[in-house]
């Protein structure tokens, strides 16, 4: 596993070879399996093929050109609706619930929510040699950019209010196969024992 993250990386340029729609249902499912709070599940993904939504994606994620060129993308929601829908009546701690934390407790809880599965779909993609990408950078309620864009998107996509377009993957296989090194902060930058800035060897 440790091979595999270190082999990811983000990908922008794709070949016009097609995806199976067997492997894009078992990156999806990877999705589906990632650890959930309280099992809530504050999630949606949608499968996007045609050009006509990736070209209508890619104007709301500023022009993005792989995310029109991609063979596939998966758009990741962060459902805010869940955990009402989810009735945790029983726990009364915020902590322990965050329908009891607000509107903005909320909303940060949900997008932490959504990046597990997205983790979860991007590595099973890259042990399929399926190359993929992040796109954070597109209109939506957080942003409050390309908004017109955004409304119809939703209104494509069929998505409903707290219903929330956090992040596209771009999927497809690499145009051109190129050596990248992993750039990362020293490990002891970021590990520490027990305190930070206590190195862990």
């Amino acid at each position: 596993m440790l091979d595999l993250i270190k082999s990811r990386k983000s990908v922008r340029q794709y070949s016009e070879k097609h995806i199976p729609d067997e492997d894009l249902r078992k990156v999806l499912e990877a999705g589906w399996l990632a650890p959930s709070w309280m099992n809530v599940q504050s999630w949606k993904f949608i499968l996007v093929k045609s050009e006509e939504n990736k070209a209508l994606l890619s104007k709301l994620s500023i022009g993005q050109a792989h995310v029109k060129n991609a063979d596939a993308l998966i758009v990741c929601i962060a459902d805010t609706n869940a955990w009402e829908e989810a009735k945790i009546t029983h726990i009364k701690n915020p902590a322990l619930n965050p329908a009891l934390q607000g509107e903005n407790g909320i909303l940060i809880r949900t997008m932490e929510q959504v990046i597990y599965p997205i983790s979860y779909m991007m590595l099973e993609a890259e042990s399929l040699g399926i190359r993929s990408c992040i796109i954070g950078a597109l209109g939506n309620e957080i942003t409050g950019v390309e908004q017109e864009t955004y409304k119809e998107v939703k209104e494509k996509l069929g998505l409903k209010d707290g219903q929330i377009l956090s992040t596209i993957i771009t999927l497809g296989y690499e145009a051109e196969q190129t050596d990248t090194v992993k750039k990362r902060k020293d490990f002891n930058e970021v590990v520490s024992l027990e305190k930070s800035g206590s190195n862990l060897n």
